[in-house]
């Protein structure tokens, strides 16, 4: 299982409907509107690396007001 927070930078205005819109995908664990250099903050999970990008890219990636995201897996050190 591989976790990671994907941060995201919104078109003004936006950072509450692309939260309350990627909270609805499947993977995505939490999804919230905040404040700072990024307007959303979300948690995923998936079975692997690669599901984990096909995530991001495909799916969240593809909601509508979505500028820019950056993607930190998780790491158990």
């Amino acid at each position: 299982m591989v976790q990671a927070y994907i941060l995201i930078q919104t078109e003004v205005g936006k950072a509450a409907e692309v939260a309350r819109t990627i909270s609805g995908i499947t993977g995505v664990t939490l999804a919230e509107d905040v404040t700072g250099p990024y307007d959303v903050i979300v948690r995923a999970t998936a079975n692997n690396v690669d599901e984990l990008g096909k995530l991001v890219v495909a799916q969240i990636q593809s909601v509508e007001g979505i500028t820019r995201t950056l993607t930190c897996p998780i790491v158990h050190i």
